[in-house]
């Protein structure tokens, strides 16, 4: 079994800043793709940002400039470093990780149990 732990949630205003952290534990053979998903009330869960194992960076174009992305492959977690916050920011947002579990296992999609990220004055 793998687990996703999930961090780094709150409440901040706009302009303000967040980290979020997903930590996998468990029985891990590789992890491929990391990303960071979002789902606001009444609208469809998004990809936000993905990074792959060599270190290739995707992001939405709604955080471009703003957000990073980034992982350590020895702890396996990936990190979300959310700048300039803006209300539109305001989700619950989710970590998914591509996990293998051993050398003849496909990589399969585990999910954190969601982080509230909040932006109001």
């Amino acid at each position: 079994q793998v687990q996703l732990v999930e961090s780094g949630g709150g409440l901040v205003q706009p302009g303000g800043s967040l980290r979020l952290s997903c930590a996998a534990s468990g029985s891990i053979f590789s992890i491929n793709d990391m990303g960071w998903y979002r789902q606001a009330p009444g609208k469809q869960r998004e990809l936000v940002a993905s990074i792959t194992r060599a270190g290739s960076e995707k992001y939405a174009d709604s955080v471009k400039g703003r957000f990073t992305i980034s992982r350590d492959n020895a702890k396996n977690t990936v990190y979300l470093q959310m700048n300039s916050l803006k209300p539109e920011d305001t989700a619950v947002y989710y970590c998914d990780l591509k996990v293998a579990t051993s050398a003849w296992a496909y990589y399969l999609d585990y999910w954190g149990q969601g982080t509230q990220v909040t932006v109001s004055s």
